[in-house]
């Protein structure tokens, strides 16, 4: 059974706090799934150190938030690799007002588009498709949060976040290292 989203946003706020890094979660996500997305190499070193100069200036993750941030990595990139385990955005769930859902996504797309620049710095050189995309996702990172508590306001939230989610997929199928092809490849095969 997967851990349900506010359990792993409070888990990971909590370490993120005794750990004196004033990051929120979903920006530690939204960054981390930057850095899949663009390619980053698969190595600890390859995904760990540009995360830490991203949430912690530079300082190695240690304890309970390196274990935290490790097993989010693993999830992530398994998620994003096979289609049928559903990857989504680390955000919080439905039963949160709208408004933090909202800042919460744009918070999660700033610095998704951060940590996809600081591994992909050639986006200008990205396929028109991804270029696109990552336009519309910088105009969705300066959404306005002055937003309505009502079935409209839902269904353009739920309309952006499933275009957030499908953002990503496409970066990290143009980005993604061969050797992850390659190895979604070879589980996939039955000897």
């Amino acid at each position: 059974m997967a851990t349900s989203p506010s359990l792993c946003i409070e888990n990971l706020k909590s370490a993120l706090d005794d750990a004196g890094i004033g990051q929120h979660p979903v920006e530690v996500h939204g960054a981390m799934v930057g850095l899949i997305c663009g390619g980053v190499a698969a190595s600890r070193d390859g995904w760990q150190k540009p995360l830490a100069e991203l949430m912690n200036d530079g300082q190695p993750l240690t304890g309970e938030i390196k274990n935290l941030v490790t097993e989010m990595h693993q999830d992530t990139k398994t998620r994003l690799a096979d289609v049928e385990f559903g990857f989504v955005p680390l955000l919080p769930e439905e039963e949160e007002p709208l408004t933090e859902r909202v800042e919460a996504l744009s918070l999660w797309v700033q610095s998704f588009l951060t940590g996809l620049a600081i591994i992909q710095p050639k986006l200008n050189q990205a396929s028109a498709d991804v270029r696109e995309v990552i336009q519309d996702l910088a105009e969705i990172a300066r959404v306005e949060l002055d937003v309505s508590e009502d079935d409209e306001s839902e269904a353009a939230y739920q309309e952006i976040l499933e275009f957030v989610r499908m953002a990503a997929i496409l970066c990290y199928a143009e980005f993604r290292p061969e050797s992850s092809v390659a190895d979604v490849a070879d589980d996939k095969i039955i000897h």
